[in-house]
């Protein structure tokens, strides 16, 4: 640790673990005056090219006095970071403050030098731009502003890493010397390329753990029926394409069951890319120890009794992950159900599914294994499982996801071509604000379906997220404009999943519906307007209609301009033999093949099959583990549970819907209920018209009045004094004021003379307002009286007032000028530790408070969003001359949208903000009263360099 004599103390939160570029991870950290053997051991690994490099002169040791100098900082004017791997220093980074003639200085000089060194043996891995992102990060916030590199021409990798990071920046060239200076400022070009790193590396380190070369179940017992031991055994069924092992300390011989198995991981000659871990939880360090010295790339940790079992487990869970990043592996669980990979080139099934799902182009992603059960079985029986189409890309069962977390997934599923579409059930998310960043990406290319359980409970004892103010509504809102499809059951998770897998995205709302029962028909006309779809006149083609009567109606229908999807509905005759459920399937599917630009979905109501359809989720049922004598050294006693959901009843479909025929034939889902048809429908159509509308993005606007300099220099003035504090009415205006935003001045009357003369300036008619909190904004409670003409009406009612309410000092009243009349509204900006900074708004009054009619955006807004925000809540007619009113300024009030997000993005400072009420008027806007919250900003946001969450 650093000594007394620095002048900081030791920085924790610099700390952080990073995704590298090939997948690996490793950990960054501050340099201390413990680190000196480390240094000494990393520089006598680095080439003397390297060394050259980096002093411009053969260096080929470091003096006592370089060692001095480069393990004691006072993490102000000079730093020191370093990325290790297993505790060893792998790359180093360096900044010295400077002065403009480049001597060593201290602030208020805003430039440093920065100087990088990578071991050679890490160099290509990225360690160099993941240190220049911690390493700028740092000196933003010690208030450097510039960096200075001086490189050698022939240094290209270093250039490039300086170049390559998006930063403004300027080049000389100078006695041989490439000098690079560079804005630490990010830049929308330098977040994008931080992202696009963060993806590729995430996106990596996922693929690993899914096509892996090699696998070893570490824990297989010699007695079948445990979970290590399925898990081996999934692995054979599966005919996994790579090296299989078998490890245990038990076993004696040299096979198991036809796979080589050794006593120890360390035992294994070849290298292992993939561990599945199956013991008890607490040989589990001694096994990651032993896997990460022998290189292993990552693990999947089945065993249980870690975060899920309280906080002895909890703190078991921390000490497993950091334990794994130490050596660079990454981990799913642990409590994991496991993964699987369907490729033809993988074939991996490491998971205690004991079926392999047919591959297709699903990717599957569960916090819960029971969950991810179902959702295997459950595809398996509508189909997604048999057609090779709608079957399983991927699938991944977190467990307690102490590390890899569907964002990770999500990476991977972005670029994934074998992964058409992505359902997942969350039951928490652990960091909300990436995750609608890389939701807002991923439903771009590919659709998103997303259900999360726990909506209304606490969160799952193994699941560490952090905690968020906004309503479960609220966050799901947020989650649909960033194009999640949002459902509320797996079973809707299915539903939707299969249409958008198999079926092309509809144009538009409009709805024809034709089929053999009029009633059921009818039934589905009412589900299309209940989800405000617009449908056509549904198409009775009476329950004689043969194949060929579905084909020519079907063909009609999607010739017609007006439609942009097809709902069939079936009702089969009793006693109809199966051959007629072909004909039907063979004659809708040729049919949708000659239009296969909209989607065609059937309703096929079938009267039997309900013993097959149940015997069929009986046999997807793990099976139960079988516990070992020895404890210690066969599978794990302990297991995640495996308690599937309620089976779904539903029966399947007709066969020859589900059979993809000959080469490019088109799939139709099959629904056996017009609601859940409907409403899988009405989430593509919503999905569609997302899509359309983020293919062209709106913009954040400039407006030449805003002082953003000045803004900053008075949140600097008023937090000098304190760590956070509510402002008061004139510096809250103040603030608004350098934005563009004018809030109506009203003025305090303590007593009626007071009152009269604040009217007197102010100019008649005013408004005599109480402001106590409980009177506040309510004038359905008498506390607000307006159109005051003048000063006999004025003291009249300030007499009215304390007589009804209480004394002066009890009701605060103030005074205002009237604003012309309109429509009052709200508008609020909140930063929520989780979700990041939001913006809302809705009608003042019950409309908002009573009914919850909000509506909410994440910042920054742009115009796009602040029109649509403006439109989406319900009672919005009123601002649009709702029943011969006039229609008020909705420019204006979205102005005020856009310069309100504007003010929050550009000062984190600002925590929250409230104009309450805002009145809308025919022309204009009035704001009648501000709340705002000033805080310092965390050291590190999301918005800062690249980490993998905290512990």
């Amino acid at each position: 640790m650093q000594t007394s004599s620095d002048r900081h103390e030791y920085p924790a939160h610099w700390e952080a673990d990073v995704v590298l570029r090939d997948g690996g991870t490793a950990r960054v950290r501050p340099i201390t005056v413990d680190d000196a053997d480390r240094l000494v051991s990393f520089y006598e690994q680095v080439s003397d090219e390297s060394k050259y490099y980096r002093f411009f002169a053969p260096y080929p040791r470091l003096s006592a006095k370089d060692v001095h100098r480069f393990t004691h900082h006072d993490f102000v004017d000079r730093v020191g970071l370093a990325a290790t791997i297993g505790g060893e220093f792998i790359a180093t980074v360096r900044f010295d403050r400077i002065s403009a003639d480049g001597r060593p200085a201290s602030a208020p000089a805003d430039e440093a030098e920065v100087a990088f060194l990578v071991q050679d043996a890490h160099q290509g891995r990225g360690v160099a731009s993941a240190l220049l992102e911690h390493i700028g990060a740092v000196a933003r916030e010690r208030g450097i502003r510039r960096f200075a590199a001086e490189v050698l021409p022939a240094n290209n990798k270093m250039i490039k890493v300086f170049t390559d990071a998006g930063y403004t920046q300027k080049r000389s060239f100078e006695d041989g010397v490439v000098r690079l200076e560079f804005d630490l400022e990010p830049t929308d070009r330098s977040r994008a390329v931080q992202w696009a790193r963060e993806q590729r590396a995430e996106a990596r380190s996922v693929q690993r753990l899914l096509a892996p070369g090699s696998v070893a179940v570490i824990g297989a017992g010699r007695t079948p029926g445990g979970v290590g031991r399925s898990v081996l055994e999934n692995l054979r069924a599966a005919g996994f394409a790579g090296r299989l092992y078998a490890v245990n300390r038990a076993l004696e011989g040299k096979e198991l069951d036809g796979v080589p198995a050794h006593r120890s991981v360390r035992d294994i000659a070849e290298p292992v890319d993939l561990a599945v871990v199956a013991v008890p939880a607490p040989l589990v360090p001694e096994v990651v120890a032993e896997c990460g010295e022998h290189g292993v790339q990552g693990l999947v940790v089945v065993s249980a009794g870690y975060a899920e079992s309280g906080p002895e487990g909890r703190e078991r869970q921390r000490e497993l992950v950091r334990q794994a990043r130490t050596y660079g592996m990454r981990i799913i669980g642990p409590n994991a159900f496991g993964v699987i990979n369907t490729s033809p080139d993988v074939r991996l099934n490491a998971s205690l599914a004991p079926e392999m799902p047919p591959p297709g182009r699903i990717g599957l992603f569960a916090q819960s294994g029971a969950i991810g059960i179902a959702l295997l079985s459950r595809l398996q029986r509508r189909g997604g499982g048999v057609t090779g189409v709608t079957g399983v890309s991927t699938f991944v069962s977190s467990g307690n996801r102490a590390d890899v977390s569907g964002n990770d997934v999500l990476q991977y599923w972005y670029d994934d071509p074998d992964t058409d579409v992505a359902l997942m059930y969350l039951e928490s998310i652990g960091n909300p604000r990436k995750f609608t960043r890389l939701a807002r990406r991923t439903a771009a290319a590919k659709p998103l379906v997303v259900v999360q359980g726990a909506r209304h409970a606490v969160t799952p004892q193994g699941h560490a997220v952090r905690a968020t103010r906004l309503p479960h509504a609220t966050v799901s809102a947020l989650l649909r404009q960033a194009g999640v499809i949002r459902v509320d059951t797996i079973t809707e998770l299915v539903d939707a999943g299969l249409l958008l897998a198999r079926q092309p995205l509809p144009r538009g709302p409009r709805v024809a519906i034709l089929g053999n029962s009029e009633s059921l028909g009818l039934l589905t006309y009412d589900a299309c307007l209940a989800q405000g779809l617009r449908p056509l006149s549904p198409l009775d083609l009476t329950t004689a209609a043969s194949a060929d009567d579905f084909h020519r109606a079907l063909a009609r229908a999607l010739a017609d301009d007006t439609c942009d999807a097809v709902v069939v509905t079936a009702i089969p005759a009793v006693g109809e033999e199966s051959a007629a459920d072909e004909a039907l399937a063979e004659a809708l599917r040729s049919a949708a093949a000659a239009a296969p630009a909209k989607p065609v979905l059937v309703v096929h109501v079938e009267l039997g099959g309900l013993a097959e359809a149940l015997s069929a989720a009986a046999s997807t049922a793990p099976r139960a583990p079988v516990e070992t004598p020895d404890a210690q050294a066969e599978d794990v006693p302990q297991r995640p549970s495996t308690a599937a959901a309620p089976p779904e009843t539903t029966p399947p479909p007709p066969q020859a819907l589900r059979d993809p025929g000959t080469a490019g034939s088109r799939l139709i889902p099959a629904y056996p209920a017009a609601e859940r048809a409907v409403r899988a429908l009405a989430e593509a159509v919503n999905y569609a018209q997302w899509r359309r509308e983020v293919a062209e993005p709106g913009k954040v606007p400039e407006y030449e009045d805003i002082d953003e300099k000045g803004a900053a220099e008075l949140i600097d003035g008023l937090l000098a004094g304190g760590e956070g504090l509510t402002l008061g009415e004139a510096d809250a205006c103040a603030l608004l004021g350098r934005y563009g935003i004018d809030v109506r001045r009203a003025l305090p009357a303590p007593t009626p003379d007071e009152a009269a003369a604040a009217a007197r300036t102010l100019g008649y008619p005013v408004a005599l307002k109480a402001t106590a909190p409980h009177l506040r904004h309510r004038a359905d409670l008498g506390g607000v009286r307006l159109d005051l003409a003048d000063e006999e009406q004025l003291r009249r009612t300030y007499t009215e007032l304390t007589e009804l309410f209480g004394t002066p000092e009890e009701l605060r009243p103030v005074v205002q000028s009237m604003a012309p009349r309109g429509v009052d509204t709200v508008v609020r900006a909140v930063i929520d530790p989780a979700a990041g900074a939001v913006l809302s708004f809705g009608l003042a009054g019950a409309a908002s408070q009573l009914l919850g009619d909000v509506a909410h955006r994440l910042i920054p807004v742009t115009d796009r969003d602040a029109t649509s925000l403006v439109r989406s809540i319900r009672t919005a007619p009123l601002l649009f001359g709702w029943r011969g009113s006039a229609p008020v300024d909705t420019a204006a009030l979205e102005e005020l949208l856009l310069r309100l997000s504007r003010l929050v993005d550009d000062h984190p400072e600002v925590v929250g903000v409230s104009l309450e009420p805002v009145v809308v008027a025919a022309q204009g806007l009035s704001a009648l009263g501000a709340t705002v919250r000033l805080a310092r900003p965390p050291a590190r946001d999301d918005l800062g360099p690249r980490t993998l969450p905290v512990i």
